[in-house]
This record gives C-alpha cells, structure tokens and sequence, in this order.
C-alpha cells in the first residue's frame, strides 16, 4: 500500500510549483518547433474548469437578491427576485439566460485566475531563480524585436586592461659623494641649475646639476634634515629638520633670515605651494602646520591624523594640501577653511610617500603593502601599482608619463602612469666600503625637464639617471601581460 501524503507534506512542496511550470515552459520553447508535448495548457484548463464549476454550485445562487433588498429597475438579470427570473426564464428562453450567466462567469472566473497568477508571481519572487532561468529569460528578451532599445538587455563589455606606453629604460649617469650621513631629502631649483640635498649629517649642500660638482654648505640644522623646498617667487630656500626648526634661508646672501616656531616634535615633511606665499611643515606631532611666508605666523593647524605625517604635498588647486600618515590614512585638505575634505584608509600600512603628477590631476601615494592612483578633487581611487615588496620611502612623476618608487631595500620601479605597468625593475648599487644594508632608496624628485632623475640614498650617495638614449622598441619590448583574474584592491 503506498504511503498517504499528509496536508503538511502538500504545503512543502508548494514552493517548487513555480519552479516546475518555469522549468516546462523553458522545456516547451527549446522544442516548440517539434512535436513535444506540453501539460501547461492541460493544467491551466482543468484550473479553469475546476474554479468555473465550484463558482457556478457555490456563489452563483447567492448573488440573487430577495425583493425587499431589490432595487425596482434594475438593469441586470441577474440580480433579479426568485420569481422575476423564473418569469424570464420561462418566457425567452433557458439558452439566452445561460449564455449571459455564463458570459459573467467567464468574467469572474477570469478575476480569479489573475488574482492567483499574482499570488503566484509573488511566490516566485520570494525563492531564488535559477541561473538557468535567469539566461534564458535574458535571451527571449533580447531576441524581442518589438520591446524598446532602451529595455532590451544589452551584454557587458568585457574588461579589456590599458596597454602600457613604450618608455626607454633608465640607467645610472653619474654618482655624487659628499656627505657623511644618510641623503633624506632633495630639492630642484626652477631654474634647473642646481639642486640642494640634506642629510643626516646636518647640513645642506647645494650642487650643480650639470657637472655634479659642489657649490656650496649650509650648516645650522643640529638635528638631520628632513625636508627641503625653493621657491619659484623668491630667492628663498625653505628647510625643516627632526629639530623641530623650519628654516628660510636668503639665497644672495647665504643666511638665515626666518625661523617658524610651534612644531612640538620633529618634522619630517615640508612643502611649498605653488601659487601662495604659504609654507606647509608637518612631522611627529601629527599635526600639519601652514605658515605665512612673510609674516612668520601661523596660519592653520591641520589636525586629524592619529600617527606622525611622513608626507605632503600641495598644489594649486582643492585639495590644496595632501598629507600621508603612519595611521595608514591619507587626508585631502581644504586649505581655505582649514579643514579635512576626505579621509582615505584604502592602505594598510604606514603611508610613507605621495607624488604629484606635473599635468594629470590626481597623485598617487605609496604604502608598504602596495601603490595606489588617486583622482582629485574628492579622492577617487583609480588603480593600484603592486610589485614592492619592502617599505616604499619616495616616488616621483614626470609629464611623460613615467612614475619612479624607491624601496627600503634599494629596490627602483618605473612604471606606467596611465596603466600601472612596471616596465623596469631593477637594483641600487651600495658604494665600494658601503655595507650591504645601506641599499636603501630614502628620497628622489626629477629635474625641471623630466630626463634626469636624482635619488639620495641610505650609502650617503646622490645617484643621477637617465633614460637610455639607444634603447628602441624593437630593442626592449614591452613585456606586458595582462592577467584575467580579479584583481585585489
């Protein structure tokens, strides 16, 4: 004897009713041209039939209403007294009363199949579709002529990643020797005849770009000096060091004629803006101070960072002001209100750099875990540059498109601005008597023109590069090779 079903059993399978007429339906449009058979129609018919005869036993009747609740002239039939329509009945006929009882039949019978079609829509809605279901419903849709350009589903485009631009390779021109302590910091003059260094050992030197010889020794720091900037509107030349001093040195007469005072701790980042007479100093105190240049005071503290600030930059337009922290959080600064536009904790680490790029407006920052592109005004992330794998001290960028990063480790990448490509990856070379350890790359900035790049380095070198002018295309492809997985951000 086989198994009863319960009525609990009944109610668990409701749910896979929609499923199964969906699954038919699909069967009948794959084989409609053939001769396969459908119950769908059959169902639907005997659901029809069914309803119409249990509506014609059970709720016809009562719709006839006694003559004390009926209205005198009443237009329809069916609303008639007991002995009215019987009345009607014998006289015109049992067919045409028929007819029109079971015209509003169909009618109501009709009601009731659309209402439970929309209780079993929303059934449907409520269970997961199949992916299955899901394609083929997108396929008929788009093989609908008749619907809309606008509401016919379109396929998306597969992502195709940016090839990289061709860039010669970079080698080493010339090397620089002169201080006696680790090269933090480097400035290029706008004239783009010299640059100064500053160094461990306390002092700052200014050095000719062409011949790379000596000019001349600044000495008034007594702790290592961290930060450097020339100004393009004055002959001044701005410093800051781990003494929580900011120094303005009078380029004609070789003195210092300014010092800002308030830092509470040691400064590890300067910069200048472009257009403004203000000077931006930031360091362990972890807060970013804005002077005036002329007046000495103090225009703004730009606190919201929890670590020391190891970076900043400014440029002429919002964000004006750009810091990076030891928090791992990068700041975007209204320069006029003096406060935070937006806060980016994209990095994991300590964010240790940030570039500008000369003509392109975003910027880039460099953290241990990896490089990420940024878009200004607000901050929006671009890509990201993976391929360190040491702590990140320094990146530059130059109008062709060429990014430089230098590694603790003395590693050097140059990559593609536009599609993060590396398309050079090589290794610093320590100075003979120099320790393996001292490879480190510790700051770097390119020259007025773009083709020359200075790095200072932890074997108390300055290294300048250049592109290598017999390098072709043919020469040194482009060993690009896009990968088809997700990339992790």
């Amino acid at each position: 004897m086989a198994p009863a079903h319960t009525d609990g059993e009944d109610a668990s399978h409701d749910h896979l009713q929609p499923l199964v007429q969906s699954t038919v339906r699909a069967t009948h449009s794959l084989f409609s041209g053939t001769s396969v058979p459908t119950q769908t129609d059959a169902l639907l018919s005997s659901q029809r039939q069914k309803i119409s005869s249990k509506y014609r036993a059970e709720y016809l009747s009562s719709r006839v209403l006694p003559r004390s609740m009926q209205p005198t002239d009443s237009p329809n039939p069916l609303l008639l007294t007991a002995p009215r329509q019987t009345k009607l009945l014998t006289q015109n006929g049992h067919a045409e009363i028929t007819v029109c009882s079971l015209t509003n039949v169909e009618d109501e019978v009709q009601k009731v199949l659309d209402g439970l079609a929309g209780r079993q829509r929303a059934q449907a809605k409520k269970h997961k579709v199949p992916t299955r279901e899901l394609v083929r419903m997108a396929a008929e849709a788009t093989r609908d002529d008749s619907a809309p350009a606008g509401q016919q589903i379109v396929r998306k485009r597969t992502y195709e990643p940016v090839r990289p631009e061709w860039h010669a390779p970079w080698k080493l021109m010339r090397v620089i020797s002169g201080h006696i302590g680790w090269v933090r910091t480097l400035a290029v003059e706008p004239g783009n005849r010299w640059f100064a260094s500053g160094s461990v050992d306390r002092t700052i030197k200014i050095w000719d770009l062409a011949s790379g010889t000596l000019r001349l020794t600044l000495t008034g720091h007594v702790s290592p000096v961290r930060g450097l900037a020339v100004s393009s509107r004055h002959p001044y030349l701005f410093s800051a060091g781990e003494d929580k001093q900011v120094k303005c040195w009078d380029l004609e007469t070789n003195k210092v004629v300014r010092q800002y005072h308030g830092h509470l701790s040691g400064i590890y980042a300067l910069a200048l803006h472009p257009t403004l007479d203000v000077l931006v100093t930031a360091g362990r105190d972890s807060v970013a101070r804005v002077w005036d240049i002329r007046t000495k005071q103090q225009v703004h503290v730009l606190a919201g960072h929890r670590g020391t600030i190891a970076s900043v930059v400014c440029q002429d337009a919002d964000p004006q002001v750009i810091t990076g922290s030891m928090d791992s959080t990068v700041r975007l600064w209204d320069l006029a209100a003096g406060k935070s536009m937006a806060t980016l904790t994209h990095h994991k680490k300590a964010v240790r750099a940030l570039a500008l790029h000369p003509s392109d407006f975003g910027f880039a920052s460099a953290s241990s875990d990896s490089i990420r592109q940024w878009k200004c005004p607000r901050g929006d992330f671009v890509q990201s540059f993976n391929g360190h794998s040491s702590i990140v001290n320094t990146m530059c960028a130059n109008n062709d498109g060429v990014m430089f990063s230098g590694g603790d480790d003395g590693t050097m990448r140059f990559w593609d601005w536009r599609s993060a490509h590396c398309f050079q990856k090589t290794q610093t070379v320590v100075q003979p008597g120099s320790l393996d350890s001292e490879a480190g790359v510790f700051c770097s900035t390119f020259d007025r023109t773009g083709f020359r790049l200075i790095t200072g380095e932890a074997d108390k070198s300055i290294k300048i590069w250049k592109e290598d002018e017999e390098a072709t295309e043919e020469s040194h492809p482009v060993d690009f090779r896009p990968s088809l997985g997700r990339r992790r951000y």
